[in-house]
């Protein structure tokens, strides 16, 4: 039995311990918003978090994640209350079929978790291996960086409340 924490929530599985996590959590939690693209890690569609990081869920073993902080698509925002890269997806009309868009997003808030004012490089540094067949990529930089620069400015005006 493995157990982790999926989206906040406690859960147990006793899917075989090499099952991709990926497969664990759309067969046996029946979450699919991440997607399977490749199954080698290469493209992102997989994208989920492990502990705040960005991980390639199609290739990795659900017994690498025993005890482990576990976040989907699902658990990043919903419709009602969108995080705000989901926010700015919808803005700025990113998504054209949407296959991938769950990993790029979960790319994206990996990134702006660990730093909040990416440069371009720095952006695009964290987003490589993150495909696109539509082409998307210059919606999803913008949504990107105006989200950042929309946070950095949040941020800023909740620490000159705090100060005040």
């Amino acid at each position: 039995m493995i157990e982790f924490t999926l989206n906040g929530q406690r859960v147990k599985t006793d899917d075989d311990p090499d099952t991709p996590l990926l497969w664990v959590i759309r067969d046996t939690f029946r979450l699919t918003g991440s997607k399977f693209g490749c199954g080698a890690g290469l493209c992102g569609a997989c994208t989920m978090h492990v502990d705040g990081d960005a991980v390639r869920s199609c290739m990795l073993p659900i017994s690498s994640i025993a005890g482990k902080d576990v976040t989907t698509i699902e658990g990043l925002g919903t419709p009602e209350n969108m995080h705000p890269l989901q926010a700015a997806w919808v803005e700025h009309n990113v998504p054209q079929c949407g296959y991938c868009q769950s990993g790029q997003i979960m790319s994206a808030a990996a990134l702006l978790n660990k730093n909040p004012d990416p440069n371009e490089a720095q952006l695009e540094a964290a987003m490589a291996g993150n495909i696109c067949r539509c082409g998307c990529y210059p919606r999803i930089k913008k949504a990107i960086l105006e989200t950042a620069t929309t946070s950095l400015a949040y941020n800023a005006g909740k620490e000159a409340e705090v100060r005040a």
